[in-house]
């Protein structure tokens, strides 16, 4: 007798951020360009504005969940200190979302001559079109009634 269990969908919670997104972080960037490369932080508070938390876990069917956790700093408007896991490149990360799937190749999206030569040719250019073509009106009615 086969016994069927619960099927516990694929789940990346928080903000992926990848080995390469680590190393391009370096001391003394303002604020800004912090967040331009990692994001938004998943956790900031107001009693820790110095520092920006971001988490992310990864929960496969039949894997033990794996978490992934980095921490900046700054003083003032300038990051200080960068601490976190080790963490996965972007296609190591793909690859723990992936596991043994099986890719498919990419559809080939160009028409070969013999698949082109089974649809009708087109009507030529100068042929007129079958409903002469409405022109586009002057001004469109208001999207809200007018406040009286």
């Amino acid at each position: 007798m086969e016994r069927f269990g619960l099927y516990k969908p694929e789940v990346v919670q928080g903000n992926f951020v990848s080995r390469e997104q680590r190393q391009a972080l370096k001391p003394g960037m303002a604020r800004a360009q912090v967040k331009d490369i990692l994001g938004t932080p998943l956790v900031s508070s107001l009693f820790h504005a110095d520092r920006w938390d971001y988490v992310f876990t990864i929960r496969r069917q039949g894997v033990a969940p794996q978490s992934f956790k980095l921490t900046v700093q700054f003083k003032g408007d300038t990051l200080s200190q960068i601490d976190s896991d080790e963490l996965p490149s972007e296609n190591e990360f793909v690859q723990r979302l992936v596991g043994d799937k099986k890719i498919n190749q990419p559809l080939l999206l160009q028409a070969s001559e013999e698949a082109l030569r089974k649809f009708p040719p087109a009507p030529a250019a100068s042929q007129a079109p079958a409903t002469p073509v409405q022109p586009l009106p002057s001004s469109y009615p208001p999207l809200e009634p007018a406040v009286r």
